[in-house]
């Protein structure tokens, strides 16, 4: 639900990405905690209350940073991919590849977040006794080991997509063994809280708590929002069940010599609208040409470069079998980034599968079924 926005680096080997809104919460939060000391500490100076808030302040993304790195970590236990972990101004959100295989790695991964941070709120909570004479350590210390318990209490809340819902969703899934029941379950409990948040937060802003309120109310916006997600990816969970690679792939291949130019592959692109072509050399496969890789390339050199300087080499081509079930097609194609996938048997291309395939087989079934 969140975009990638500015990279900052990589832990783990998991990109870890700023929002845009990052920057408007970091600056909200870094306020109000300079507020907040200079009203306990008026003895401070105002660089002391602005030091400590903004320490603070990055603290506080770091604990959230920590509490994603506690799910990312478990679920790179289990293979589970770990595309980016962004900060945003609802906190932070890690991204993987798939879902869990069962209800058992789900639990685990779900629970490791709350965990973390009440491991954090028992540190910083240490910190205030082992140095009460630090005046501003304590002061940073107590707010942080406060926030951290908050975030781990408020995420267990069983409502999807807050860690709480996830557990929830592992517990029904671990006892009825069925996986769709238990996300529709939790994606239900999700919009009751949502719905509970944003009607508590109209209530809280006619009351006077104008800007309390209205927050209120857009975190149960988002939260609803997202269970709305969750239930729309178990559809199409049903409707794609039983479907493999190969029985919604085309056959029909289409292919490009390595040696022609960009120019004369573009015209062939907008000829046939076609966005992906493997690349042979003798019948033999040497990559992949795709409209992505081609816009790369200036325009003003297409008639210069070939399509192999600019295509995808066969070792960095993603594929598929044509027993991969099409859930796991679409799942592997959304983290990656990518539209289009071949299908291979015995090391011999024997189809393409393309992210738009899929997504009208998912129309069309959605269709029948509303109108059987």
């Amino acid at each position: 639900m969140v975009d990638s926005g500015i990279r900052i680096g990589r832990i783990f080997g998991i990109p870890i990405f700023l929002h845009g809104s990052w920057f408007i919460v970091f600056a909200m939060i870094t306020f109000s905690l300079k507020g907040l000391f200079a009203n306990m500490h008026p003895q401070w100076g105002a660089a002391q209350h602005w030091t400590v808030g903004i320490v603070t302040s990055i603290l506080f993304f770091a604990s959230v940073l920590f509490h994603e790195l506690a799910h990312s970590v478990v679920a790179q236990r289990y293979k589970i991919p770990v595309v980016s972990i962004t900060l945003f101004v609802f906190g932070g959100v890690a991204r993987i590849g798939r879902e869990p295989g069962s209800a058992k790695q789900e639990f685990n991964i779900a629970v490791a977040g709350p965990l973390s941070s009440y491991f954090l709120a028992g540190a910083f909570g240490l910190l205030t006794f082992l140095f009460p004479e630090r005046e501003m350590l304590g002061a940073l210390a107590g707010w942080l080991a406060y926030i951290n318990f908050w975030l781990a209490t408020f995420n267990l809340i069983p409502g999807f997509p807050l860690d709480g819902g996830r557990i929830l969703r592992a517990i029904v899934w671990g006892i009825t063994k069925d996986y769709t029941r238990a996300s529709r379950f939790a994606a239900g409990g999700g919009k009751l809280l949502a719905y509970a948040m944003i009607l508590y937060g109209a209530v809280e802003a006619l009351g006077g708590s104008l800007l309390s309120g209205l927050w209120l109310a857009f975190i149960g916006w988002f939260l609803l929002t997202a269970a709305q997600a969750s239930y729309a990816q178990v559809a199409i969970h049903d409707v794609l069940e039983g479907l493999r690679a190969g029985d919604v792939m085309g056959e029909e291949v289409p292919v490009v010599r390595r040696d022609i130019s960009l120019e004369d592959y573009v015209q062939e692109l907008l000829r046939t609208g076609r966005r992906c072509h493997l690349v042979v050399d003798d019948g033999r496969m040497v990559g992949m040409m795709t409209v992505h890789a081609a816009s790369k390339v200036p325009r003003e050199e297409w008639a210069v470069t070939s399509v192999q300087s600019a295509m995808l080499p066969t070792g960095e081509v993603l594929h598929t079998t044509p027993e991969e079930p099409v859930m796991g097609v679409l799942e592997r194609m959304q983290s990656e980034d990518i539209n289009q996938m071949p299908v291979v048997r015995d090391g011999r291309i024997v189809g393409l599968i393309s992210r738009d395939t899929i997504l009208r087989i998912i129309q069309t079934r959605m269709e029948m079924g509303a109108t059987s």
